[in-house]
């Protein structure tokens, strides 16, 4: 199979779909893999470096598009990528299609088969696709929020572990999975006073086990949302309904009830953000502020970090990417239930359930798909 990896193009993204090292596993079980001029100098990965592991060199990504049989990007096409796809072309990335018609407006007419990371399942019922990234963006989240309080950068000019005399900052994490988890962990590692809200009994007991007098653990509701943000120096939405959008869990109304200066920071924007007053930024410009509360909602925050993103997401990724290419995607699809649950759209039709009842298509199940 010939693989596309093009340069990605979304602000400050410098990631890249495949590595130097899984460019030479796909290369050693003969497969070709064609590669954008510079996609990898974001990760320190030069040309060179691609060619030793056996891929061709193209000059620009409309080069990889129409030679290529599937696509391996990061992030969601862009609009001038999803132009080049074409019917019948696998595009194996993060999709996040729920709060994006335009998106699955565009991939529905390429014809394309879309398998999305994000919705890529395992056997214990996690998403290991995602995983990685949100175990990145759960840590950053902490990083970036106690940057936002900085007075300089509009905050309440709070340090969040405080020093001695001086109380720490508080940080309400509402969702206690992977990115809760992970920006919890920062945060009491931090010395911060934490609370993480959620509403699975099993995750509040698995918190409450591992953070025990280091972090409050609370029952999620609006009551106890409203209670934590009112009090917060620093909230991080890290609530996720696979491959549906976020609910929004902080209202614009709560916003009069928190101090001056707070910070939120919306990890959940890729799905449309868990906060009422979201809006997608980037890296180039993080924050935004309403109603004296600044917003940190950079839809792709691992892109900041792009090395260890890279090498992260590939670990995950690339025995999925081995499986489409040697079987092929109906076999591939057909073998792995859970790959399967990462198909979300194929040849014109919406095959993710969540996406096509949110906007408005005809559903039709990966099964059918493969059937047809």
């Amino acid at each position: 199979m010939r693989i596309g990896v093009p340069r990605e193009i979304k602000n400050h993204e410098y990631r890249v779909g495949l590595t130097p090292e899984s460019v030479a596993e796909l290369t050693h079980q003969g497969h070709e893999v064609l590669v954008e001029k510079d996609a990898g100098a974001g990760i320190g990965d030069d040309d060179p470096d691609y060619r030793a592991a056996g891929a061709t060199i193209l000059p620009n990504a409309a080069a990889v598009f129409e030679a290529a049989d599937m696509i391996v990007k990061v992030k969601e096409p862009q609009a001038a990528e999803r132009a080049m796809l074409r019917p019948g072309q696998i595009l194996f990335t993060y999709l996040h299609l729920a709060p994006d018609p335009d998106q699955t407006r565009d991939l529905v007419n390429s014809g394309a088969i879309a398998i999305a990371y994000e919705t890529v399942t395992d056997a214990a019922g996690g998403l290991p696709l995602l995983k990685p990234m949100s175990q990145v963006a759960g840590r950053m989240s902490i990083q970036a929020g106690a940057t936002a309080l900085e007075k300089a950068h509009g905050g309440r000019g709070v340090l969040l572990g405080g020093v001695p005399g001086v109380q720490p900052a508080r940080v309400a994490v509402l969702g206690g999975g992977v990115v809760g988890f992970h920006a919890a962990e920062n945060a009491v590692g931090l010395s911060a006073d934490v609370t993480i809200l959620d509403k699975s009994p099993a995750a509040l007991e698995r918190l409450s086990n591992h953070f025990g007098a280091r972090a409050r653990v609370i029952y999620s509701n609006k009551a106890s949302i409203a209670e934590a943000v009112a009090t917060a120096d620093l909230v991080i939405g890290a609530v996720l309904i696979p491959g549906a959008s976020a609910p929004k869990l902080v209202t614009r109304e709560m916003l009069g009830t928190m101090k001056q200066g707070a910070v939120l920071v919306d990890v959940a924007i890729d799905q449309g953000g868990c906060f009422e007053t979201s809006r997608p930024t980037t890296h180039a410009e993080p924050t935004y502020v309403v109603d004296g509360i600044v917003h940190y909602c950079v839809a792709n925050m691992p892109g900041a970090v792009a090395r260890t993103s890279t090498y992260a997401l590939n670990n995950a990724t690339l025995p999925h990417v081995v499986k489409l290419a040697n079987l092929g995607w109906r076999d591939a699809l057909l073998a792995d239930q859970h790959l399967r649950a990462g198909l979300n759209v194929w040849r014109g039709h919406v095959t993710c359930a969540p996406v096509a009842q949110v906007q408005n298509y005809e559903f039709m199940s990966p099964d059918a798909a493969l059937a047809a």
